[in-house]
């Protein structure tokens, strides 16, 4: 992308999308933070600035510099991102590092975060502000709502369908044509063979209700 990027989020969230920016060459001009003592200090070279809302800095977006929203909570990165869009009518970025491998005949939407060495397959599709952790896989056909998180290594095979703010563990299975319902939490490691519930946690081999 030509514009520098303004990362909201300065934690361990920030530091992965900093390193897909700049995996790519991409300039971030800084990083934002609510947590006062990152805030004048540097991240790999990078300045933290100011607060997450900082409307000087935040006046940038648009035609100067691009935007990826890289605060821990969901909560907060809905927020964030909402203001964004009302306030600023700016949409995030996507962050892909350079050695994730996504096919051109995937979709996604805006300000999703892609580690290192993760696989997108083709004719999957990616809604809004997913993060897809390193070395995981998302098989062909796979559907991912708004805000699903996947840990890194896990793999998501071919078919299965991942509701809002499904939050899949490193190393996780999740086996094809499965279906995960809104705010499931899959534990880490845990293989997951039948459908789970809207707010459930499941863990272990197969994986149960906790």
């Amino acid at each position: 992308m030509e514009n520098p990027v303004i990362i909201l989020g300065a934690q361990s969230l920030g530091a992965t999308a900093l390193d897909a920016f700049q995996s790519n060459d991409v300039v971030v001009y800084c990083l934002l933070d609510d947590d006062a003592k990152l805030q004048n200090t540097e991240l790999n070279n990078v300045p933290v600035m100011g607060n997450t809302d900082d409307r000087e800095l935040l006046k940038l977006l648009g035609k100067k510099c691009e935007v990826f929203v890289a605060t821990e909570d969901t909560a907060s990165r809905r927020s964030l991102t909402n203001m964004l869009r009302d306030e600023y009518e700016v949409v995030p970025v996507n962050a892909i590092h350079a050695r994730a491998s996504v096919s051109e005949q995937a979709w996604l939407g805006h300000g999703n975060l892609v580690g290192a060495g993760a696989v997108i397959s083709s004719n999957s599709k990616m809604g809004n502000n997913c993060l897809i952790g390193a070395n995981a896989v998302i098989d062909v056909q796979v559907e991912l709502a708004d805000f699903v998180q996947v840990g890194a290594g896990a793999i998501i095979n071919a078919g299965a369908v991942l509701a809002e703010q499904a939050f899949i563990g490193p190393g996780a299975i999740i086996v094809g044509g499965v279906k995960i319902g809104a705010k499931a939490r899959i534990g880490a490691g845990s293989v997951v063979v039948a459908d789970v519930a809207a707010n459930q946690t499941v863990f272990g081999n197969p994986a149960t209700k906790v």
